[in-house]
């Protein structure tokens, strides 16, 4: 039997509409949609669990959302801070579709945060059912040495939780559309440099300073993207395209 090729989708949430405090039902509604258009996985954005609160792995909110993962058998990636033997990191959680915990990855290169947080210090690329696929989260976009390693490691498809903010001064003006532009072009710059897919999800938020844009990126073009909008971004993955393009680029 021919083996399909996987469908992933990402789910760039407005935050904070349902609860104030948390995004757990919305969460769980985007995971039942997921099911419904036929995805292996759904990636959520950067801290997307809750408002405030440095969760527990064993705590209500994760273990809702695994339930949730078991009941439509899909994977699913959530990022939170979280406390992790003994320490804080932001962790980014890998599901798998029977609900258990199949891997985790700690934010190496923090931005902002690192006065509460722990760096994490190992690449995470973890094998499932659809593809070997690797998770960086948000500000680790702008360092190529960490694709780099996640390719060696066997990567076919990044995920990029995000929730990306810019510094005004950093642009004289258009600040939203020149930092936009800079963060699609990382999108496209890390799948060419690889030949491998990558997923950047970031959050709808009415945060001046946040950057609401989201994309899947094959080796040579964006193969879906959105900004400014919720919506669920499903795509199709043809793997056989990376020894294609190992091919052209012998690199």
């Amino acid at each position: 039997m021919k083996k399909r090729n996987p469908r992933i989708a990402l789910a760039p949430i407005r935050y904070f509409d349902i609860s104030k405090t948390d995004n757990l039902e919305k969460i769980k509604k985007y995971i039942g949609l997921a099911k419904k258009a036929k995805a292996d996985i759904v990636c959520f954005p950067e801290s997307t669990i809750h408002k405030n609160k440095i969760l527990d792995l064993n705590g209500k909110y994760i273990r809702q959302i695994r339930e949730e993962c078991g009941k439509n058998s899909i994977w699913c990636i959530v990022t939170e801070d979280m406390n992790f033997n003994g320490k804080s990191h932001n962790i980014a959680l890998l599901i798998n579709r029977k609900g258990e915990i199949a891997g985790n990855y700690k934010k190496i290169h923090l931005y902002g945060d690192a006065d509460e947080l722990k760096s994490g210090q190992k690449i995470g690329v973890f094998k499932t059912d659809f593809a070997k696929i690797g998770i960086v989260i948000c500000w680790d976009l702008a360092y190529p040495e960490l694709f780099k390693k996640m390719k060696k490691a066997g990567a076919q498809i990044v995920f990029c939780p995000a929730e990306w903010c810019y510094e005004e001064k950093a642009h004289d003006k258009e600040h939203k559309k020149r930092e936009m532009e800079i963060l699609k072009s990382l999108v496209k710059a890390r799948a060419f440099e690889n030949l491998f897919f990558v997923a950047l999800c970031n959050p709808l938020h009415d945060r001046k300073d946040l950057v609401s844009y989201s994309a899947i990126a094959s080796p040579h073009k964006i193969l879906k993207e959105s900004a400014d909008s919720e919506k669920l971004l499903i795509s199709e993955i043809n793997l056989k395209e990376i020894s294609k393009f190992k091919k052209i680029y012998p690199f």
